[in-house]
C-alpha cells in the first residue's frame, strides 16, 4: 500500500508527567501536539523548544504525517510504514488521530528512514 507521508517541520519531544498533573500550557502547539492521559502517566508530544527545563523528556524526534484521511476500516496503513522501518532497525513511535496516523523517528535516523520508506514505495514530502 503506497502512501504519501508529510514531514512536519521542527524537532519534537516526548514528555512524561505524572498521571494526575494538570495539562500544562506549554503542551499546546499550532504545528503539532498530542496529549494522552492514562492511569499511569500524562504523555505530551510537542516542539522541543517548548519543554521547560526539569521536565522528563526524550527529544530529537521528527514527525511523519500520513496524508489521509483514512477510513477506520482501512487495514495495514501503519504496518506498511512500520514494517520496513523495523526491518531496517529504525525504532519509531506511532499515534493516531480521527483522520490519520503519525509516526516519529529520531533525528539521527531521519535520512535513513526517508530512504527506507521511499524504497518501500512510499512518497515522502518535506515542507
Amino acid at each position: 500500500m503506497p502512501l504519501t507521508l508529510q514531514l512536519i517541520p521542527g524537532e519534537f519531544a516526548v514528555c512524561r508527567l505524572t498521571r494526575d498533573e494538570p495539562l500544562p500550557g506549554w503542551a499546546d502547539s499550532p504545528v503539532f501536539s498530542s496529549v494522552t492521559r492514562t492511569a499511569d502517566e500524562l504523555s505530551v508530544i510537542c516542539p522541543s523548544t517548548q519543554v521547560p527545563a526539569g521536565v522528563r523528556a526524550e527529544s530529537d524526534w521528527r514527525i511523519f504525517k500520513f496524508v489521509g484521511p483514512f477510513e477506520f476500516s482501512a487495514v495495514g496503513v501503519l504496518a506498511s510504514v512500520a514494517v520496513p522501518l523495523a526491518q531496517a532497525g529504525i525504532s519509531q513511535l506511532s499515534l493516531a488521530t480521527f483522520d490519520t496516523d503519525y509516526m516519529l523517528v529520531k533525528v539521527a535516523r531521519l535520512e535513513e528512514a526517508v530512504r527506507t520508506l521511499e524504497i518501500a514505495g512510499h512518497t515522502v514530502r518535506r515542507s
